[in-house]
């Protein structure tokens, strides 16, 4: 099979149904009779466990939260797996957007994947929301009039863990960096913020996607003397780097391991005995409050697991789309996108959210350290809560990163 076939039938095969209500007779404010939503994402490779199936059912849990519908019209959400490579995102994409009649695209785990997507998107005319990508440049140099970003960004994990660290005496840097724009963007993000606050940067080394063995990046790192090894990576990369580092002896000297991006989902599979005393940010937990203990526990039951940020972050962006929807009173893009834009974001995930022009979603971003095995009192109890990062804190600046749009280009 040719690689331009292959491409062909993945587009073809990729989205699976799911929530649908039966058809009704067709409302013209609404294209093709129904409200679709696709979740697209890595669901067998390093992010699997970061986004996923379980952003999947996210979603569907904001679907059922809406109600199920909007008036007399369904709602269905499809999924794919974009197994981490832009160009069958980005073939995914165009045959949900011209053939099945998708009207927003949400999660987009993987920076690289992201940019293709909200570029395509810019390009048809459709809204999305990326949750699981992390590079600034979604809301800075390579924005769209209809691209948002909604659970993180490398600004705030460079705040957040970043500065925590620094003031903790953790002065000179060196970095470990996934090869591709997530990577770039993270270490640009948090070199910039350590040596803000009067830091160093000792150098840095990068790696490529999925690597096995990190003992040759590693012996760099601890060769550079740097008291704090930054891992610009994430998912099963950054839980590797760990492990090996552990085997290597590395955190029993003096210098500290910095997991810049690192979710609940991958301090649970790493277990704590090796995960133990990390510190990460991460913009929701689900034992901070009432609140987000019932939805942990909703969401425990249908998955086996409790969410983290990505999960919980794609709830939100599909209950924002839906309630932007209902506003609009339609689902034609510009008047979606209006609503996007001047409604206020109040959910299980943020408290007083608000969308910048350049489309960056703002708000409060959590400073955790992992327990010790001792310290936990079960089995998904695994952070200690440092602090909370307020919203025009953990994203300063996020309206002059670049965007070249406006206010009225909105």
């Amino acid at each position: 099979m040719t690689r331009r076939n292959g491409l062909a039938l993945a587009a073809m095969l990729a989205g699976t149904a799911a929530t649908t209500l039966p058809a009704a007779a067709q409302d013209p404010a609404f294209s093709g009779g129904t409200i679709k939503i696709g979740v697209l994402n890595d669901q067998s490779g390093t992010y699997a466990e970061f986004g996923g199936r379980s952003s999947v059912e996210a979603a569907k849990m904001a679907v059922e939260d809406f109600g199920g519908k909007l008036n007399d019209i369904p709602i269905e959400i499809l999924s794919a797996d974009h197994q981490n490579k832009p160009d069958i995102a980005s073939s995914i994409a165009r045959s949900w957007y011209d053939r099945d009649g998708v009207d927003a695209i949400v999660d987009l785990t993987t920076s690289s994947v992201a940019l293709a997507v909200q570029g395509l998107s810019k390009e048809k005319k459709k809204i999305t929301m990326v949750t699981g990508a992390a590079t600034s440049e979604l809301t800075g140099r390579q924005c769209t009039p209809y691209g948002f970003h909604w659970a993180y960004d490398t600004r705030a994990l460079a705040v957040g863990t970043g500065g925590a660290l620094v003031q903790q005496g953790g002065d000179t840097w060196f970095f470990l960096t996934a090869d591709y724009a997530f990577g770039y963007s993270l270490e640009e993000e948090t070199s910039r913020y350590v040596k803000s606050k009067g830091g160093k940067i000792l150098g840095s080394v990068r790696h490529p996607l999925s690597a096995q063995d990190y003992s040759s990046f590693l012996l760099q790192a601890q060769g550079s003397g740097a008291k704090v090894i930054g891992l610009a990576n994430a998912g099963n990369d950054t839980a590797n780097a760990i492990k090996q580092a552990s085997e290597f002896g590395i955190t029993e000297g003096n210098q500290r391991l910095a997991a810049l991006l690192f979710t609940l989902a991958e301090v649970h599979g790493l277990g704590l005995k090796v995960a133990q005393g990390l510190t990460l940010t991460e913009g929701w937990y689900w034992d901070l409050t009432d609140e987000s203990r019932a939805f942990g526990q909703r969401f425990m039951k249908r998955t086996g697991k409790m969410p983290n940020m990505v999960h919980v972050g794609t709830y939100s962006a599909v209950l924002q789309y839906l309630k932007s929807v209902k506003a609009a009173g339609t689902d034609e893009t510009d008047a979606v996108n209006k609503q996007l834009h001047s409604l206020p974001v109040d959910d299980v995930f943020a408290h007083g959210g608000k969308v910048l022009p350049n489309g960056r979603m703002v708000h409060d971003m959590y400073l955790f350290q992992v327990k010790k095995p001792a310290e936990s009192k079960g089995e998904w109890d695994l952070y200690k809560h440092l602090a909370t990062i307020p919203g025009a804190e953990a994203f300063a600046k996020a309206e002059e990163s670049g965007c070249p749009l406006t206010v009225s280009a909105r």
